[in-house]
């Protein structure tokens, strides 16, 4: 559990580029302003209501939900609504969380697996500034890493409203000179809704490891699997004539199931003069989806009536494997110190198949495509850090990464084969420290794959006749960032980044439809204050303030050039109480500011500011009890709003609307936790 007396004490040992409380030092290494540490005491510390909402931890990063819980959340950051992960890469145990030409969309990033009792830390990374990343992380990436050892053994059962119930075993026994680290976790939950949930999931972690994560080895292996009945978004003039509660459903058989297994091995040896890591790893996943956003649309059209409805399937069946290897020569030249790295990294991924079907009640219909994938990429990157001076130093770097599809499409026309290659430089200067404050200037490109099947797509699917613009298989950005940190005394610490992001183009394949869809080059700029200041030995307060701007570069005056979804401000504002003899606490604040749902701004989601809060207390140093209150007022908001065009069952002609997917109201949830 955090403490914010172990706060203050780290506080008086660690430097100002940590953040919230991390376990490392990180002066004179810190590439940018924007990167940085959360630590397992940070998120002990937090009320998390989804797996996924570890993640907000980072500064600025909003994740949401808008249909069943056993679904990847939504995730926003600096003014991306960054989908379900496009522009976000996240590995979890060194392996990548982030599905690409997926059945759902570009970049799928399903946390429910993440076991957050378990995380050692996040190491997370904002902006294209970075070698060693890659495909997806033009916003930032964030590595997830587990504990090698736990202290003890952790039971814990938490139960709740609404049918939830979690329970948790953990340990790392001592084995053959290292630990076996294990975690299974069984969980049900039925929410708020009309229609139960019924989310049921089962998970599991064992870790077997040796040494450090820089002088060691582990190799871990992880399972999961979940089911689900979803209540997707729903139609606001549906709620507003009383034709359906704010948390009723008007399809009751959408939902999920879905599988996720994986098994990897890291390696890490410092050799004095040098660092070497490696990472291996395999996965095995599949996802069916069923949804139906429009209604009645697509079926009132083709057959003048509401017969089977707009439910489709979203199928794919996947193995993918992959490696990444780094080795960090440290030297010398004449006066100055240098650090030279160089890597590689691999990825192959098969779908046999990922498809697109209608369905009725979770029954095929008809098939719309299934196509049979291979996608293979190679990454190589290099480089370079000198420290000129004690306050000067600069790190240059180096990627290139080579991409190849091959789709064997259920449509023929749809069929092929596409390849791209990017370089993507990267520049980086670090002033200071003066006065515990270091300034950082970052340059550097990015990009993002696209999915496979747009790249090779000709005509649209549904009709298999009307031409469909392919997409390029890779899309370049290009980032600017100037950040500073600074500590002010012992216990108040605080960072300031100022950033912008160009993109080329955001042409998205649409998995809803199983098409591109056009969109433009854009442009993103905005400000991020991240604070931390420890009051007392028993209380700790932290900030995350963000402001981005978010348009599209090329003026169309009779569209608009608002981004859909561009978040325009956020805040994550916490306070945590410790050392209050037996009694400790967390109170945060999460306020997720209003969005353009079109174009031309003239309709914009509503904002929601939700408090979450946690007491508990230690019977002893082994056991304790905490009660979690979600939405602690109760306000009635929304986890996400849409404006799309749908036709409700009954209805004459389809109407554009708002669609909307409400915020759980104030929720408890008990939580028992004994260690032996």
């Amino acid at each position: 559990m955090f403490s914010a007396g172990a706060l203050a004490h780290e506080s008086a040992e660690l430097s100002a580029v940590e953040v919230r409380a991390r376990a490392e030092n990180l002066e004179g290494i810190a590439g940018a302003g924007s990167e940085g540490v959360v630590s397992s005491q940070r998120l002990a510390a937090v009320p998390i209501l989804r797996p996924g909402e570890a993640l907000e931890m980072v500064p600025g990063l909003i994740v949401t939900q808008h249909a069943g819980d056993g679904k990847a959340n939504q995730y926003f950051l600096r003014g991306f609504n960054l989908d379900h992960g496009t522009d976000f890469a996240t590995t979890i145990g060194g392996v990548p969380v982030n599905m690409p030409t997926h059945a759902h969309g570009q970049g799928y990033t399903d946390l429910n697996f993440l076991i957050p009792e378990l995380i050692d830390r996040i190491a997370f990374r904002k902006g294209p500034y970075f070698a060693e990343e890659g495909d997806f992380s033009s916003a930032g990436a964030a590595h997830v890493d587990y504990f090698r050892k736990i202290d003890g053994t952790l039971a814990q059962l938490t139960v709740g409203q609404n049918g939830y119930a979690r329970s948790l075993l953990a340990g790392s026994p001592e084995l053959g000179g290292g630990h076996l680290l294990y975690g299974l976790e069984l969980f049900h939950n039925d929410g708020p809704w009309q229609v139960d949930e019924h989310y049921r999931k089962i998970n599991g972690v064992l870790r077997y490891s040796q040494g450090t994560r820089n002088d060691g080895f582990s190799i871990t292996g992880m399972a999961y699997r979940g089911r689900w009945t979803s209540t997707d978004q729903v139609a606001r003039r549906a709620i507003d004539s009383g034709r359906v509660d704010r948390f009723g459903s008007l399809d009751p058989t959408t939902g999920g199931e879905t599988h996720r297994y994986s098994l990897s091995g890291e390696w890490a040896r410092h050799w004095g003069a040098a660092q070497s890591k490696a990472t291996v790893w395999w996965l095995q996943s599949s996802l069916d989806l069923w949804s139906n956003f429009q209604y009645c649309l697509n079926d009132f059209a083709a057959t003048g009536t509401c017969n089977t409805g707009d439910q489709f399937k979203q199928a794919e069946r996947r193995q993918a494997g992959g490696l990444a290897a780094s080795h960090t020569m440290f030297g010398q030249w004449g006066s100055v110190e240098v650090e030279n790295s160089f890597g590689v990294q691999m990825r192959v991924d098969h779908l046999g198949p990922v498809g697109l079907y209608t369905t009725r009640a979770r029954e095929t219909v008809a098939t719309v495509r299934e196509d049979k994938v291979t996608q293979r990429s190679l990454g190589l990157w290099a480089q370079n850090e000198m420290h000129w001076t004690d306050w000067f130093r600069s790190i240059q770097g180096l990627r290139a990464d080579a991409y190849d599809f091959s789709v064997d499409s259920s449509l023929a026309a749809n069929s092929g084969k596409a390849n791209d290659h990017m370089v993507t430089p990267k520049l980086s200067l670090i002033f200071g420290p003066w006065q515990k404050t270091e300034l950082y200037l970052n340059y550097g490109h990015g990009f993002h794959s696209n999915d496979a099947r747009g790249t090779t797509i000709r005509v649209d699917p549904a009709d298999g006749v009307t031409p469909v613009q392919s997409v390029k298989p890779l899309v370049r950005t290009r980032g600017y960032e100037v950040g500073m940190r600074s500590e002010f005394g012992q216990n108040f610490r605080s960072t300031v980044a100022l950033w912008q992001l160009d993109a080329a183009s955001e042409l998205l394949f649409v998995g809803d439809a199983g098409t591109t869809e056009p969109s433009r080059p854009s442009r993103r700029y905005g400000v991020e204050w991240t604070n931390l200041a420890v009051l007392a030995d028993w209380l700790a307060i932290d900030a995350d303030l963000a402001w981005s701007h978010a348009r599209f570069r090329d003026h169309d005056p009779a569209v608009g050039d608002h981004i859909p979804g561009a978040v325009t401000t956020t805040a994550n504002i916490g306070l945590t109480v410790d050392h209050l003899g037996s009694w400790f606490g967390a109170l945060r604040l999460r306020y997720f500011g209003p969005r353009p749902l079109v174009e031309d701004n003239s309709v914009r989601s509503q904002s929601s500011a939700l408090t979450n809060l946690r007491v508990g207390y230690k019977f002893s140093r082994q056991t304790q009890l905490a009660v979690d209150i979600y939405n602690l007022f109760d306000r009635k908001v929304n986890d996400i709003e849409y404006w799309y065009e749908s036709q409700l069952a009954g209805e004459a002609a389809p109407r554009f609307d708002r669609h909307v997917h409400p915020t759980e109201p104030r929720t408890f949830r008990l939580t028992l936790s004994h260690r032996f």
